[in-house]
């Protein structure tokens, strides 16, 4: 055995060793014994009640302690509804709080005919209250008032302390919102004795997947301290994982996580839905849980549903006093225009850069301006794809001088491709020789080698913006386009054995193949040639399962640049012939240097 491999040989064994070390040291501990639950205690007695509650609503025993359990109607449950023209919202008392919530300007499934309702199924309802002693979502309390506006409710805990809870629902008008619920908690002491400094945990919902399509990139607890936002999303309860196998992470599964600080506002939402509680005080923290909940209609692969919490600090009742906790709750779709009228970066909850690369894109500073512009277009047009296809035309405009540039760019580089193989051949023991000759090549012929990247480094971030806004977007849902039923989905017309016929990225692929035999190649390589040939596969592999919103736009996109490319074939002069300057200048050629021989008298 040389000494090379024995060096490797001792490595291997060096690095099986740390392995066993490490997976003993840090794999987490076995799981304890079950313990059975004791018997829960008597739940308060809440006085003048106008439905005695005889039962209270009961959690489904889940049997993964690891989820939250979901609560089940019962028959004591009053409901009271406040609605306007886009929310029907179901108050229940039990908890004082908000039941679910439908919205009236999107359906649950394509073309049913039913709204979307958050919080269903639920954990508990929406802000009702937690930790606070005698106080929770099971607490029956009494309706006070309902108008078409407004519902109060109140209940008395063991005789000592009042609590009132008021809502009243928001209009389209201006300075207002109709997906806004303003909320109001206030607790009178009755005693006389005062009461503590607590704790109180207002709960933001339960929200699930949308579709089976949905692969939960964008269902999370958030919150925003007025510079950051802090994300718990399920995967992060599941435990195991890469690190967790090489021992550098505690693999075992959480059933709550707490994170975040100095919480301006929270939210729980999925790909386009969104609870979001925006409170008079800064709070705590958030606190999130898993759910666990059924496969899809007609699909086997499982759904997953997080609740969260947002923590605040209730400041001690002095006796006979009261204190106020408010804020405002907006329970609707992940709408950017409305969202970014709230003034404190409510509008983070839309989630344009979600990836390290696409904050390096620039995408949460593109996505934006991207969303407000195929949202005008729509105001013109009235249809989401013309919208999109608007959209792209103006952005390829825009990029119009760059795209001219580099295919000019490429032409004149395809040019100097037999010379530069040339170089290449002839200098390849010598690679400083080879690198010189190639930049003489690039001097002497006026051509700079980084003009056909500019397009690219212009329209990537363009399209990651694109694919990010797209994403969220909760106004392209159900919205059709010619044969595309949801431009927030694949376009899958037809399934053979299983596997979907997805139209618009295959017309994307097209155009992408077309495209790409019109361009002149930069290189003469023929591995870099042959990668190039097989990038338009991969890319529709790679989207072909992406919304067809961005197939959409894909397409336009490349049908413009094969028309702009035929024009610049056409209209673009010939390079001419090429200068070689690793060639001596011939003794025939004319030097400028070189006088004339004086004639003889």
């Amino acid at each position: 055995m040389d000494k090379k491999n024995s060096v490797i040989g001792v490595l291997l064994l060096v690095a099986a060793f740390a392995f066993l070390f490490l997976g003993q040291r840090f794999a987490p501990p076995p799981p304890p014994a079950p313990e059975v639950a004791p018997s829960q205690a008597p739940l308060p007695t809440a006085e003048n009640q106008a439905t005695p509650a005889a039962s209270q609503p009961v959690s489904s025993a889940p049997a993964d302690a690891e989820f939250a359990a979901l609560s089940e109607s019962n028959d004591d449950e009053v409901l009271t509804t406040l609605e306007n023209d886009y929310l029907r919202v179901s108050f229940t008392n039990f908890g004082g709080a908000i039941g679910e919530v439908a919205f009236k300007h999107y359906e649950s499934r394509l073309e049913s005919g039913m709204p979307f309702v958050f919080n269903q199924p639920r954990v508990e309802p929406i802000l009702a209250i937690n930790d606070v002693p005698g106080l929770g979502s099971k607490t029956a309390y009494r309706l006070v008032s309902a108008t078409d506006t407004e519902v109060v409710f109140r209940a008395v805990l063991e005789g000592r302390v009042e609590v009132t809870r008021r809502y009243s629902l928001g209009t389209d008008t201006e300075g207002s919102d109709p997906y806004l619920i303003r909320h109001d908690t206030t607790m009178r002491d009755l005693s006389g004795n005062g009461s503590p400094q607590t704790l109180a945990a207002f709960n933001l919902g339960t929200t699930s997947l949308v579709s089976p399509s949905d692969y939960g990139q964008y269902l999370n607890v958030m919150s925003w301290n007025g510079e950051d936002e802090t994300f718990t999303k399920p995967a992060e309860m599941e435990g195991g994982g890469f690190l967790a196998t090489i021992g550098l992470k505690d693999g075992a599964p959480k059933s709550s996580l707490t994170k975040g600080d100095n919480v301006v506002w929270a939210a729980a939402k999925n790909q386009f839905f969104v609870s979001l509680y925006t409170g008079d005080t800064v709070g705590l923290n958030t606190t999130a849980r898993r759910v666990e909940l059924p496969p899809f209609p007609g699909s086997s692969r499982p759904n997953k549903g997080i609740t969260g919490v947002v923590n605040y600090t209730v400041p001690a009742i002095a006796p006979g006093g009261s204190v106020e906790m408010g804020g405002t709750l907006y329970v609707g779709p992940k709408e950017y225009t409305r969202l970014r009228e709230f003034g404190q970066k409510q509008s983070e909850v839309m989630q344009f850069a979600p990836f390290f690369f696409s904050k390096m894109m620039l995408s949460g500073v593109i996505a934006p301006m991207l969303n407000l512009t195929m949202v005008k277009m729509h105001e013109w047009v009235g249809n989401w794809g013309v919208a999109i296809v608007l959209m792209t035309l103006i952005l390829k405009l825009i990029t119009l001088p760059f795209t001219l540039a580099a295919s000019r760019s490429a032409k004149k580089m395809s040019k100097l491709q037999p010379l530069m193989k040339e170089v290449r051949e002839k200098y390849k023991d010598n690679p400083q020789k080879m690198n010189e000759a190639t930049i003489k090549i690039f001097k002497e012929n006026k051509v700079n080698p980084m003009g056909g990247c500019i397009p690219i480094f212009i329209t990537m971030p363009l399209f990651v913006a694109f694919f990010a806004m797209l994403q969220g977007t909760a106004e392209l849902r159900f919205s059709d386009f010619l044969w595309v039923a949801d431009l927030s989905a694949p376009d899958t017309v037809w399934r053979l054995w299983g596997l979907p016929l997805n139209i618009m990225p295959l017309l994307m692929g097209a155009t992408m193949v077309y495209q790409m035999r019109l361009t002149p190649t930069p290189t003469t390589d023929n591995a870099q040639a042959q990668i190039m040939k097989f990038m338009p596969i991969v890319f529709t592999l790679i989207c072909y399962n992406f919304a067809a919103a961005l197939a959409l736009y894909s397409t336009v996109n490349g049908v413009f640049t094969i028309i702009q490319q035929v024009i610049v074939n056409k209209t673009t002069k010939d390079p001419g012939e090429v200068v070689d300057p690793t060639k001596p200048v011939k003794s025939t050629e004319w030097n400028p240097k070189k006088t004339k021989p004086k004639k003889k008298k």
